[in-house]
């Protein structure tokens, strides 16, 4: 089977103890060939509690082969031996990280809605950069960021091979001008873990391959 050519990237909720490796492994299972990565995202736990809470949710997508990304934490990242982590515009410098983490990490960037951070960032060494919020988010606090049009995600894509994702309030109903702006993977959370997963997760793979 052929790969989709916009993919999935799943974003982790807070909370990731319970049952969520069980619904992670839904979610993988429903995605094959369309989710290839999973961002692991803890607030106010130590790196104890959090490579505690990694080790099942890793291990999950080691089965499925998704790349297992930490949010902003570079120590945590090399501490798990993560396939990569991803930078935030506070969080570090990605030429940093790939001295810290080593050449094969995949490292991500956070660039708004920011032609320069983007290019700034793959200048760096980024693997991917990741643009957005494209719609209201309640994931992330974006504060009073700027949103970006779906333009710049077809502006990027034209001109650089490093890949793009696209983040920010997407669902399976307003995907679709991304897809055709030809973002690389669709950063997704709420909208998959907030009712059923695999449902979520083949309503993206439809939207996908209608796109």
């Amino acid at each position: 089977m052929t790969d989709p050519a916009t993919q999935l990237y799943l974003i982790s909720p807070l909370e990731v103890g319970g049952g969520f490796p069980q619904r992670l492994e839904r979610a993988l299972a429903a995605g094959k060939n369309l989710v290839t990565a999973f961002q692991f995202r803890v607030k106010d736990v130590d790196q104890h509690q959090a490579a505690a809470l990694a080790a099942p949710l890793q291990a999950i997508c080691a089965q499925y082969e998704v790349a297992f990304i930490v949010n902003d934490n570079v120590p945590l990242a090399k501490r798990l031996r993560a396939d990569g982590v991803h930078l935030g515009q506070g969080d570090g410098d990605p030429a940093e990280a790939r001295t810290e983490l080593g050449r094969e990490a995949q490292i991500g960037v956070t660039c708004h809605a920011s032609k320069h951070l983007a290019m700034e960032a793959g200048e760096a060494g980024a693997d991917y950069v990741a643009f957005g919020a494209f719609y209201p988010s309640t994931t992330k606090d974006k504060g009073d960021a700027e949103r970006p049009d779906p333009a710049l995600l077809e502006w990027w894509t034209t001109l650089f091979e490093i890949p793009c994702v696209a983040i920010g309030g997407i669902t399976p109903e307003n995907c679709a001008p991304l897809i055709a702006a030809g973002a690389d993977f669709l950063a997704v959370s709420g909208s998959v873990w907030k009712d059923d997963e695999i449902q979520a997760v083949e309503a993206f793979a439809k939207a996908i391959r209608s796109g």
